[in-house]
This record gives structure tokens, C-alpha cells and sequence, in this order.
């Protein structure tokens, strides 16, 4: 069986996995490489952006390593290499579980609960959720289901149409250490700058295809278009702001403004202001089926995209038909 058709069938049956399992309970594989990249970390922290190269080195490269090297086991096996796929793809999408927690706090944030949503939304996002109100803890996670839509699941399928099992666990890698490290805190400044660097670059293919399906899957492509061409290039990530940017203009609502990361406070500008309106406690159940949507689609396109590219490498190996020369 060739490769492009063991990575469609193998995504397919991981994200319906996701879709059916959520994450796995216990032993999760993300979870495990986080608690050896804080070891690592551990031992080689210092305040440079060097020593964090080396981190991000070791545990992205490494991780990476260890997938091609399970791939590499099972090569010559479709069966197994299929199987293989699908675990991996199950393991580093997080779709489901994505969903599960907005609902959450949405659930409690219709039940007049602001409490439970303050306390649930740690679980979300990095944001200080003490000073919220609800329709900031609303506004907080429709944001993190655009962001997490590219992040947990479309840049995860992108990179293992173009990588295979490696390229599944080196994007989840990778975007796990940014979480971890990448973030401008007073320890992670320098150290974590390569990571995020990292971060930008391999994110940079999923976010602008989780932004495109935006616009194709939320009823309104042109305000989703406008909102994007308009806003993406304001907000301080390159990748956020594009995903961000659509998600306002599909949903018809206001994203960004003030908040408030481990006790820093950021303005940032808002996305879809001159058209959009507050988001209120609803628009966190369109939030999600948004996300649902683009996922199934990001799927189809990734899988279709790798069938393609395999059968014209397949046909351009094919001897030239006709007679020898004379």
C-alpha cells in the first residue's frame, strides 16, 4: 500500500477516534513528552536563547526521532503502518476534548455560574481568569477554540500529510514546548525564544488553511474574508491573528481587546470590530461546531491532498511506453 493512502486511511480512523474517545484518559502521549521536556528542561535552563536551542533540540528532535523510527518498524506492513497513523493521529489531535471543555464552560456560564467558568478555564487557556466577567470568559473561549482549531487539530493533520507519523508528532512536539516555554515570562524570555520561533514557522501552513475553511465552513465568507484581510495582520501573532481574524468575521462577533496573561495585561486590537458585536455565552456552541466543521474539512483536504501528490510521484516513475530505439 503506498503512503498516501496509509496516512488517509490512518487519519481518518484517528480523528474519528478523537471524535468518538476524546483525548486518551490516562498515559497520554503528549502528556508523557511534557513531563520529559520539564526534566529536560531541568537540567538545562539558563537564561540564553542558546541553551534553549538545544532544549527545543532534544526534546522536538528527539521526539521526532523516536515516530520515524516507529514508522520505520512497521514499513512493508499496511495493516500495521495504518494502525500506526491512526494511534498517532488520535493521540496528537484534540478536537473533541477541545470541545468538551468550551461546552463546559459554557454550560456554566448559561447556568449563571461564574465561579465554575472561572474556574474551569485554566483548563483552556493561560488567561488569569480572576477578573473576568462572563462575557469576557465568553470572548476568552471563542478565542482559544479559533486558535486551538489550527492548533490542536488542522496543523497537526497538514504536518502528517506532508511527514507521515513523524510529521504528526514533531508539529505536536513542537507546539507543545511553545506552550510550555514560549510564552514571555521573566524565566522563558530567552530561553523559550526558539521554541516559539519553531512554533511560528511550523504553524505557519495549518493556521492559513484553519482560516480558509473558516471562511468555507461559516456561512458568511465574506465577512469572514473581510475580517481577515482586514484585522489578521494586527494581532501579535502571525498565526493566531489570521484564525482569530476569520473565526470573528464567520461568527459575527468582536474578538480581542484587554487581557491579562499571569499578571501581565495586554491591549490588543480588536479583530472584526467595525462589524462584529460582543460575544455572548451562545456563541461558544458556534464556536465549537465552527471548529468541528473545519477539522472534518482540514481531513478531507489533507487527505486528498496527500492521495494526489502520491499519484503523480507514482506516475511520474513509470517507464515512457512506446518502442526502443533503433
Amino acid at each position: 500500500m503506498r503512503a498516501d493512502r496509509i496516512f488517509a486511511y490512518g487519519a481518518t480512523a484517528g480523528l474519528i477516534g478523537d471524535q468518538l474517545l476524546g483525548d486518551p484518559r490516562r498515559r497520554h502521549p503528549v502528556a508523557a513528552f511534557g513531563r520529559a521536556a520539564a526534566a529536560v528542561e531541568r537540567r538545562l535552563w539558563r537564561d540564553h536563547r542558546g541553551w534553549g536551542a538545544l532544549h527545543t533540540l532534544v526534546c522536538a528532535g528527539g521526539a521526532a526521532a523516536g515516530a520515524a523510527l516507529a514508522a520505520r518498524a512497521v514499513r512493508g506492513r499496511p495493516a500495521a503502518s495504518v494502525a500506526l497513523t491512526a494511534a498517532a493521529t488520535w493521540s496528537v489531535v484534540g478536537g473533541t476534548s477541545l470541545g468538551r471543555e468550551a461546552r463546559a464552560i459554557g454550560g456554566a456560564l448559561a447556568a449563571g455560574d461564574i465561579a465554575l467558568a472561572r474556574e474551569r478555564l485554566p483548563h483552556l487557556c493561560g488567561r488569569d481568569p480572576h477578573s473576568l466577567d462572563g462575557p469576557q470568559i465568553a470572548r476568552a473561549v471563542v478565542e482559544s477554540v479559533a486558535e486551538n482549531t489550527s492548533d490542536a487539530v488542522v496543523g497537526a493533520l497538514v504536518w502528517g500529510a506532508l511527514g507521515g507519523v513523524p510529521g504528526l508528532v514533531a508539529f505536536r512536539a513542537v507546539n507543545t514546548l511553545d506552550a510550555m516555554v514560549g510564552h514571555r515570562s521573566p524565566r522563558h524570555l530567552r530561553y523559550g525564544w526558539a521554541s516559539a520561533r519553531l512554533d511560528d514557522v511550523v504553524g505557519w501552513p495549518g493556521a492559513r488553511l484553519t482560516a480558509a475553511l473558516a471562511v468555507a465552513a461559516g456561512g458568511h465568507p465574506r465577512r469572514a474574508v473581510r475580517a481577515w484581510r482586514a484585522d489578521a495582520g494586527k494581532h501579535p501573532s502571525p498565526n493566531a491573528g489570521p484564525v482569530e481574524a476569520s473565526f470573528a468575521g464567520a461568527l459575527g462577533v468582536r474578538l480581542g481587546g484587554t487581557l491579562a496573561y499571569g499578571g501581565r495585561v495586554e491591549h490588543r486590537p480588536v479583530l472584526n470590530g467595525a462589524a462584529g458585536r460582543a460575544v455572548r455565552t451562545e456563541d461558544i456552541e458556534r464556536a465549537v461546531r465552527l471548529s468541528r466543521r473545519v477539522g472534518v474539512l482540514a481531513l478531507g483536504v489533507c487527505a486528498a491532498g496527500r492521495l494526489i501528490a502520491g499519484r503523480r510521484s507514482s506516475t511520474g516513475r513509470r517507464p515512457a511506453a512506446g518502442r526502443s530505439g533503433d
